[in-house]
Order: C-alpha cells, then structure tokens, then sequence
C-alpha cells in the first residue's frame, strides 16, 4: 500500500517545528544577510522581510503584531482575532539596517558642552554611555573625582578621561587592601577595606600603604597635567612630590594630607595661595606618623597666607603652636582631633591674634599641664568654641581653657564625657556667651545649667537637648524668668520624659499591657 503525502504541518516535515536561536540550524532557515552596510563590495545587498521563507508560525505571528502595529490608525484598538495569514506587502520597503543618522554630530563640542552643563550632575553619568564623543564631553565637565586605583594615574588615563579637574582625592588608591574582603573599617576620617589579620601596628601593614616613591612619580605627573588644581588629598606623600606640586600647581588652596612626617612638609612652603590645610599624623589601628613642633614651625614659615587648619593625631606643644600663632596672622580657625599634644600647648593660643572659631574634637584630655594661670594669655578674638566628644574631668585644664577662651561668644558642647556640675560651673568665666548649646551631656543637672546660664548677662539663645539628668520640674521660678526674654529657646533635655508624654493615653511603653493581656477562659 502506497503511502499517502505528508501535510505542511507535520513534524517530520517542518524543518523550524523546534528550532531556537541557539540551535543549529537556526539562522540557515532565515538565511539572514548583513545589512548593505555592512556588506562588502561585490556581495548582494540585504533581503527585504518579504524574500524571508515564513515556515515557522511563531514567527509569523510576529511580523502580523508589527504590521498590525503599523498599520493602525492612532486611537483604534486592535482586532481581537488575528487573520490566518498577515500581509507582508507593507513590509517591502522595511529594511534590516537599523542604523540612523546622528543628528547631534551637526552640534559643535563647545554648543554640546553648554548643554551637557545645564542637565543634572547626576545625568552625567547616563549621558557619557551613549557614545565615545559623548564619554569624552562628560568627562570635561567633572571637576572633582575620588581616585580608587592607582593604576589609573599612573597609566595616565585619568588625564585623557578628565582633562580639567581641580578637586583630586588619592587616599583610597594609595591603600591596597583586598576589596573582596568585605570587611569595611572606618575610623573618624577614613574607611578602609581591611582583612583579619592584625599586627601590633594595626590593620594596615607597612606594604598596604604605596611606596613614597611611587606616590611621588604620581603627584609629578598631576601637577604637569593639573595647573590649576585647587583641592589635592594624598597619602604617604614626601618632601620631592609635594615640592612638585608647589612649583606648578600655583592655584591650590586647599591640601589634605595623611600619613605624613615632619620633613614631608617641607615640600609645601613653597604653595604661596594655601589657605585650608589638614593634616593626619596618627590613626589608632591604621598608621603611625609623626607631624610634631617640627613640621608645624615648617607649615607655619612656608604657608603665611592660611586661614584655616585642622590637625588630627598630631603630636606637638607650646613651641608649634606658637609658630602657627605668629608666621599665620591670617588664620581663623583651628581643629584639633585626638591630639597628642604636650602639656602646656594652650597658652600658645595666645599668639593667634586673628583666630575666631576654635574645634576640639575626640580628645582624651585638653592639656594635660596647662600651667599656672597667670602664664596663660588670652585670645581676646575668640568668638566660637566647639567641643565634641572631648573628655571634660580635669577641672585644671578645663578652667584653664575657659581663661584662654574668656571672651568668646558661642560655646557648643557636644557629647562630652565627665562634665558635671562642679566642672561645668567653671564656664561662667566666659561672662560674654550669647549661645550656649549643651546636647548628650548625660551628668549635667539643672543646678550646674542655672548656675553659668545666670551668670550670662548676654546670653540670647540656649540649646539644651539630651541631657537627661536635667528635669523640667526642676526648673526654678527665676530660670523660667530668663527662659521668656530669649531670643531662641531649644528645650529638649530629658528625652525619655519627652518620649511618654507623646506615648501618653496610647498604652503603648508600660510592658505590653495594651498588646499582651492574658486572656479569661
């Protein structure tokens, strides 16, 4: 018996019945051909989509949906049974090439650049990922970019991707630590991928820091390319690559700099226009530095023109900051973090004859030894004393900063260890305070407050939060007086009080009693 024919449909005969794109034989049943641009010469020319052979009804159904998508009228909706076979015919001039014309290659780099600086910075980023002339115009406007691989640098790549920066952070390339190691440490003023060994030197060994020389070769390299940096953070830099910088980068104002000794920053008295300085000699578990007297009557001879220094786990005394006082008339404000000052260094304050604000921050006492008081001076332009996170137990050195500071206008107390009512009752030497803020100093009672609060016949505004020790039903008729002629009143101290007065009448704070009853069977 003869065998009848096979239908179309059958699956011994339908070549694309289970074909994918990743098989075989996909692409010799479409047999696709590169666009015309793509082909070279004396090959044929791209197929339209009608010459394509339709065996497979999956993808017929799909050129029916682009038809259909084609073809409709705005505001029609489609039909909701497709016909049983589309019609091609509207596809004879639909070619496979997708290439466009650029419209914006018409557009000058500079009319371009205009346009880019009106959008958001954060547009930046999206903008420089749709082609390399676009990658190359976004990297013309970045003016501040934080380094992360040194290679980077040294590679010079970073000059052709961004050609005009003034603001250079190279602290996090100058550090190699494995980043796969997840354990993220930060430490005041820096955060380091760390892993778990540990030497007695901390968590960064001597060869996780770069060599000085190959910072050095860095920063020569910057200041070719960099004229006119303004703002430069580096670490582990020495007196060779600093004094590069000096020579070419006349318009930097502003120098951050870690891991740095005493002759380093000899490098930097040449830097005629620096106004903003930091230095990081000592971080507890990261590096050990040491900036003493010498490098700080250094700093103070070569940068006359500075108006505002910070120095974190600086070692130092009487003798440094005297210096900084007398070469730096211009100076306004002073920070020291964590210092490891020696005994005696406050009188030096009173050679600061312009300093306004003075920040002490993270100490574990203010001057071990201040003196007798007569010896001390004062800085008669002290206007601002910030102090934060500082132990306050020593009633000597605490009063001792008070006659150095007596006639400064705002006092700032933030989270300061020891600072009870007999030590702080020494602030009333400071007669002239119009602001006096005080937030979590947790032994501090209303009759420590009340007692240099009256004593401040000036005083104009008063912040007092989270200071739980002082009760608002403590508060005498005569305070309550001073409270009314205030010009700002901030009167937080107690926040457990504050928090059930809010939670008052909800039930809520009295041990589950509303959420939790036992039930009565």
């Amino acid at each position: 018996m003869s065998r009848s024919p096979e239908s179309p449909n059958s699956p011994k005969t339908n070549p694309s019945a289970n074909l994918s794109p990743n098989s075989d034989h996909y692409h010799e049943n479409l047999d696709l051909k590169p666009p015309p641009s793509l082909n070279p010469k004396g090959r044929s020319t791209a197929q339209s989509l009608s010459d394509i052979g339709f065996k497979d009804q999956a993808l017929k159904h799909v050129f029916y949906k682009m038809q259909q998508q084609f073809q409709r009228p705005p505001g029609n909706t489609p039909s909701p049974s497709p016909p049983s076979e589309p019609d091609l015919t509207s596809f004879q001039s639909l070619s496979l090439d997708p290439t466009a014309p650029d419209h914006t290659s018409l557009l000058s780099d500079e009319l371009l650049l205009r346009i880019f600086s009106k959008l958001p910075i954060s547009q930046h980023v999206s903008n420089s990922l749709v082609c390399k002339r676009w990658l190359y115009l976004s990297g013309r406007l970045v003016q501040s970019l934080k380094v992360t691989d040194w290679s980077f640098i040294i590679s010079g790549r970073v000059f052709n991707r961004f050609p005009y920066l003034t603001d250079l952070d190279l602290v996090r390339s100058g550090i190699r630590t494995p980043r796969s190691s997840g354990i993220l440490m930060t430490h005041k003023t820096m955060t380091v991928h760390v892993d778990t060994d540990f030497t007695p030197n901390g968590f960064l060994q001597e060869r996780a820091l770069l060599p000085s020389n190959s910072v050095d070769q860095g920063l020569k390299m910057i200041a070719e390319k960099y004229p006119t940096l303004q703002r430069l953070v580096a670490i582990g830099a020495s007196e060779e690559g600093l004094l590069r910088i000096a020579e070419e980068c006349s318009t930097l104002q502003e120098l951050e700099l870690y891991c740095c000794g005493d002759m380093a920053l000899k490098g930097i008295s040449g830097i005629k226009n620096l106004q903003v300085v930091k230095l990081i000699g000592f971080i507890d578990g990261f590096y050990n530095s040491i900036v003493s007297d010498i490098g700080l009557t250094l700093l103070a001879q070569g940068c006359r023109r500075l108006v505002k220094l910070e120095l974190c786990g600086c070692e130092g005394s009487y003798d440094g900051i005297k210096a900084i006082g007398q070469c730096c008339q211009m100076l306004e404000e002073l920070s020291l973090r964590d210092h490891r000052m020696d005994g005696g260094w406050l009188a030096g304050l009173s050679f600061c004859g312009n300093l306004k604000t003075l920040r002490l921050k993270s100490c574990k006492s203010i001057d071990s030894s201040p003196g007798a008081d007569e010896h001390l001076g004062s800085c008669f332009t002290l206007e601002e004393l910030h102090l934060q996170r500082c132990q306050i137990r020593d009633k000597q050195s605490f009063k001792a900063l008070c006659l150095v500071c007596e006639n400064v206008r705002d006092i700032v107390l933030q989270n300061c260890w020891g600072l009870e009512d007999d030590v702080f009752s020494i602030a009333s030497i400071c007669r002239r305070v119009t602001l006096l803020s005080l937030e979590g100093c947790s032994l501090l009672t209303l009759k420590g407050l009340e007692s240099v609060v009256l004593s401040c016949k000036e005083l104009q505004r008063l912040r007092v939060m989270s200071c739980n020790n002082i009760k608002d039903t403590e508060v005498t008729p005569e305070l309550a007086t001073l409270f009314s002629t205030l010009k700002e009143l901030k009167w937080r101290p107690d926040s457990r009080s504050l928090l059930s007065s809010n939670l008052a009448g909800t039930g809520m704070g009295k041990k589950g009693g509303r959420f939790f009853k036992r039930s009565k069977d």
